[in-house]
């Protein structure tokens, strides 16, 4: 049910501020507007303004909106009116009126994102885990341990790191841009700070998932190797293993890390057979010796390992606030960089260089909005932030349907001082629908394997 009020809410807002743009912007030019909706198909609120004669609609299908001007190429219009009509309005304000649907989303987005540096949030501290082997970060020279101070791109000035979303933003921009990345670190015992190169530039990165971050070898923050709650009859409550207890070692490896530990677990078939391994434990002060001997389950029709236990303690947590100027800055810089970084992205998809596999549709953004909800206000406040700004920057791509297509149009009006002919506009139009249904269902095809696969 949570995922589903978060949804709805989260697809009612992104909208209605972006049609909002459009019709402030369209009233503010002079245009009549003689609907605004939020959503499609049967209406199932509607109200209308006594000064301005607009409806406001709210429909059964939340899935999108329009706001409908007056204009003489869907309705003849009264000749005392045609001052009114958005086709006899300048292209100047022709065009404002339709980027600004886009500009309110990212100008929502900076919003958000300000109310979350201002309120503040509590982040996993970058503090690095154990990198796996032969990943990036590991032939770099990192062990784990570390804390990450500051990074940099190639070419770009050292950005301060506050959490281990911070580092997370940096790897993820390396990686897609292929640009190596340079950490400032320090470690546990040594107040010194040390500096290291990560080389992404070398990375195969077309898809942002879970193996790109194996092949960084930065999968998440560190965290202690301590069990937590231990279902009933488990391969964990079998061992005897109980809720506090911290694992030290596993057939004789050490342990420092919950990731490093939960790794081990999941590798711990072969053959489709979980072999038993000792485990030494702290408990209460006193050094004992348990034989651990994993399940086999099925994951994306893979053997792996499971305990039946929740593995590894909360990471150490930073409380990030901003002032009021330091986080409307960051907040527009973010926004600025988001953006960036999906245009790139969307680019390296057109010419083959990135997997079509990025692209989401409703049920993954759907499956998000319910855990960013769950894990509190601030998460839910930047996962929508990041849908606005996604929104935006589609709406201005130059296709014909979207925002940006009929910017295009405008462009070509300015250049050769006549409008796009009857006959193009509809070929266009019609190319336009096809290339937005075939997003859809590359979009609903992701989610589908994404979810169920």
């Amino acid at each position: 049910m949570l995922t589903v009020i978060s949804f709805l809410v989260a697809i009612a807002l992104l909208i209605a501020v972006h049609e909002y743009g459009h019709y402030r912007v369209a009233v503010a030019c002079g245009v009549k507007v003689l609907r605004f909706s939020i959503g499609f198909g049967k209406p199932l609120l509607r109200w209308q303004s006594r000064t301005s004669g607009t409806e406001f609609v709210l429909a059964l299908f939340p899935l999108g909106g329009f706001v409908k001007m007056l204009d003489e190429r869907e309705a003849p219009v009264a000749p005392t009116e045609r001052h009114l009509a958005f086709n006899t309005q300048s292209l100047g304000r022709r065009s404002a009126i339709v980027a600004a649907g886009p500009a309110a989303n990212l100008l929502l987005a900076v919003l958000l994102y300000s109310v979350v540096n201002w309120t503040g949030v509590q982040l996993p501290a970058a503090i690095l885990a154990p990198p796996q082997a032969e990943s990036v970060a590991a032939q770099a020279g990192l062990v784990g341990g570390e804390r990450v101070l500051r990074a940099a791109l190639d070419g770009e000035a050292e950005l301060e790191v506050l959490s281990f979303d911070d580092l997370r933003w940096q790897l993820t921009r390396g990686a897609l841009e292929g640009q190596d990345v340079r950490l400032w670190v320090q470690g546990n015992s040594a107040a010194t700070e040390r500096e290291f190169l990560l080389r992404l530039s070398g990375l195969d990165s077309n898809e942002v998932d879970a193996r790109l971050f194996q092949k960084i070898g930065v999968l998440g923050p560190m965290t202690r190797p301590v069990i937590g709650d231990v279902m009933p009859d488990s391969a964990a409550a079998l061992a005897g293993l109980l809720a506090g207890d911290e694992v030290t070692q596993v057939g004789g490896k050490l342990i420092v890390d919950g990731q490093q530990l939960r790794v081990l677990i999941r590798q711990s078939v072969t053959n489709q057979v979980a072999s038993s391994q000792v485990w030494t434990i702290l408990r209460d002060g006193q050094r004992l010796q348990l034989t651990v001997t994993p399940r086999v389950v099925l994951e994306q029709e893979q053997p792996i390992g499971r305990i039946g236990a929740y593995v590894g303690a909360p990471p150490e947590q930073v409380l990030v606030r901003y002032g009021v100027f330091d986080g409307g800055w960051q907040a527009l810089a973010k926004t600025w960089d988001v953006s960036v970084l999906t245009l790139k992205m969307m680019g390296r998809m057109l010419i083959g260089e990135a997997s079509i596999k990025n692209i989401s549709g409703p049920l993954t953004i759907a499956d998000y909005a319910g855990k960013s909800a769950g894990l509190g206000l601030t998460q839910y406040l930047t996962f929508l932030a990041l849908i606005s700004v996604s929104l935006g920057v589609l709406n201005l791509l130059p296709v014909p349907v979207l925002d940006g297509g009929h910017l295009m149009y405008y462009l070509w009006e300015g250049v050769t001082g006549r409008p796009v002919s009857d006959a193009w506009m509809e070929r266009l139009q019609q190319g336009g629908v096809a290339i937005l249904m075939l997003m859809m269902s590359v979009a609903l095809f992701n989610d589908i394997s994404r979810l169920f696969g």
